[in-house]
């Protein structure tokens, strides 16, 4: 019995009779391969699919049945065998022939139908990326005495159906019968047709087979029995070095019972970027939806690779993605809780993992610990902090101090350690990524613990004041000094501190900054903007120089008589002071150091020539 694809007849219908969409095969195959599919591969998923789904409803209709399926590369082409459910000569025409339609929606099948992967009918269609001519002979087990049936199709949109004898196909079940397309030849290929078989079916429930040579592979990896905790670490190390291509630093079993789980996070050896996306394995029953999960866990685990198997999650209508629904959230926080305990069991039993581990990925734990009060408590000991002290956790530097005083940005931090721990202030660096948020978050996890923002005036409140005889005596000298550093915004204060070898040192703190920027946008403004910006300043504090009293150099300089030499002089020290902070130049301050540069040069060169 010879069937082709029916034309519609605009001149039978009546003018309000409904029409048939006409669909254009090739552009539709056209639209799969480059626009729903991440590329020619996915046509072994979708034969797998198939395949396993058939037998799937065959094991419902007959408990007991052998659950096969059979792959047969050569000559350009492909067979793949199945024991499945099988398809009369109407489930054929209902079925194949029918684009959107699925095999799962047939009457006698919806029992089953939560053990199905595919869901969205598109089935063989994505074949016809690889392959001219798609051929299916098929024997049905729900109907026994119906006779085989052969459905033949091209990829121009055409198809024959026909019955077939009883030797073609004695036993239910179904072969599919590819012959490559001009330039697809290599996807048919014995060896591709093993690597991607194996790729999207290791963890199938049944027997699949790719010329003879089984390739599932179950029970998973994380799942086998293994002698000791040793031998599986190794075995899920060698399992990830094979899957990811490196050597984790640990693995993480993931099983969430309620949401049909079982997997394993391995952590990666070594840093990645918070920004970079993280992707994972996913198997939806067995098979491989997705090498590039990107949802799957909270942003702040980006330091772990995952591979599991799940029974609940949905999938997009390509089957290479996951559907962000509430189901998707709830395995994501489920996932999530997951690696937290493990990071608490770590803390608990196992600290010198845990010290490896956050060796390399602290910034993802400094992530979670922002977040998680809990967290921050567990990881309290172990998080690396830079400190006046050194390196140490906010726990160690807390029982050192009875004030935990921190800088917001790298730049206050440098300009100020060295002058702070001379002067016995400790004081941590809050200007890496998430540090100042943890160290303001110290008091909910450690009771009793004083945090406070260290600022110009705390830094010069700790530094020694000069004898006020010896002040008045450098009066003039101050006058000077403060005069050339006033266009700048920059007062001069004179002190008495430690290290001898700093002669001054340049504090100030964003107020200070943001009067800074304001008043440089007033001078390169027009008139109604410079209104504008003028009328905007506030009572903010002026940047400072505090000069050290106690420096030999600065006592030599203080002694000088001469207004210019005394302004060269400062302006010298103002841009040591900034440089030292490792501070940004502003185009003022690059022509003061050229200034002062030149002036001290000048000044040099006369008193040889003068001698």
């Amino acid at each position: 019995m010879d069937s082709q694809t029916p034309q519609s007849s605009q001149a039978s219908r009546s003018p309000h009779q409904p029409h048939t969409f006409q669909v254009d095969l090739r552009g539709l195959v056209d639209l799969l391969s480059h626009h729903l599919y991440s590329g020619p591969k996915v046509y072994l998923r979708e034969l797998l699919q198939n395949a396993v789904d058939a037998v799937t409803a065959r094991q419902a209709l007959e408990p007991g049945t052998p659950a096969l399926v059979r792959l047969h590369a050569a000559d350009g082409g492909l067979r793949v065998e199945d024991s499945g459910i099988g398809l009369t000569e109407a489930d054929v025409h209902e079925l194949l022939a029918t684009i959107g339609r699925s095999s799962k929606r047939a009457e006698g099948l919806q029992e089953a139908r939560s053990g199905f992967l595919g869901q969205f009918g598109i089935g063989l269609l994505a074949c016809f990326v690889v392959a001219e001519r798609i051929r299916v002979v098929s024997r049905s087990a729900r109907t026994p005495g119906a006779p085989p049936v052969e459905w033949t199709a091209r990829d121009d949109g055409s198809y024959t159906v026909r019955t077939l004898p009883e030797a073609e196909r004695p036993e239910p079940g179904t072969t599919v019968y590819l012959t490559a397309r001009a330039g697809a030849a290599e996807w048919l290929a014995p060896e591709r047709v093993r690597t991607l078989a194996r790729d999207f079916g290791s963890l199938l429930p049944y027997d699949v087979r790719v010329g003879g040579e089984r390739i599932t592979d179950l029970p998973a990896p994380w799942d086998r029995p293994y002698p000791g905790p040793a031998a599986r670490r190794e075995a899920l190390a060698r399992h990830c070095r094979e899957l990811f291509g490196f050597t984790p630093l640990d693995s993480i079993d993931l099983d969430v019972a309620v949401a049909g789980i079982r997997g394993v996070a391995y952590v990666l050896p070594s840093a990645v970027s918070p920004a970079q996306r993280a992707t994972h394995r996913v198997h939806l029953k067995g098979m491989l939806l997705t090498e590039r999960a990107e949802q799957l866990l909270p942003d702040w685990a980006f330091f772990v690779r995952c591979v599991l198997d799940t029974d609940s999650l949905r999938p997009t209508a390509s089957r290479e993605s996951l559907y962000e629904d509430e189901t998707l959230a709830a395995v994501r926080d489920a996932l999530g809780e997951r690696i937290r305990s493990w990071l608490t069991a770590l803390a608990a039993g196992d600290p010198e993992r845990l010290t490896a581990f956050v060796a390399v990925h602290h910034l993802g734990v400094k992530s979670l610990a922002r977040h998680d009060t809990g967290m921050l408590r567990t990881m309290l000991p172990w998080l690396p902090f830079e400190t006046t002290d050194g390196q140490l956790s906010l726990e160690e530097f807390a029982q050192r101090h009875p004030v935990v005083h921190f800088t917001r940005t790298v730049e206050e931090y440098r300009q100020v350690a060295p002058i702070a721990s001379a002067q016995g202030v400790g004081v941590v660096n809050g200007g890496y990524t998430y540090d100042g948020e943890l160290i303001e978050a110290l008091p909910r996890a450690r009771p009793g613990t004083v945090v406070a923002e260290l600022d110009a005036d705390t830094v010069t409140a700790h530094l020694d004041g000069v004898d006020a005889a010896e002040e008045l005596a450098l009066s003039g000298f101050l006058a000077a000094a403060r005069a050339r550093l006033d266009p700048l915004g920059c007062d001069v204060v004179l002190r008495a501190f430690h290290p001898l070898s700093v002669p001054a040192l340049h504090l100030d703190d964003r107020g200070a900054r943001h009067e800074q920027a304001r008043a440089a946008a007033e001078e390169r403004s027009d008139d109604l903007w410079a209104g504008i910006l003028g009328s905007l300043r506030g009572s903010a504090p002026r940047a400072r120089l505090v000069l050290n009293h106690l420096n030999p150099l600065i006592r030599r300089i203080g002694s000088l008589r001469d207004p210019e030499l005394i302004g060269t002089a400062t302006e010298s020290l103002y841009g040591q002071a900034l440089l030292m902070a490792q501070r940004p130049l502003r185009p003022a301050d690059s022509a003061l150091l050229n200034r002062a540069f030149i002036g001290l040069l000048e000044w040099a060169t006369h008193g040889e020539n003068g001698r």
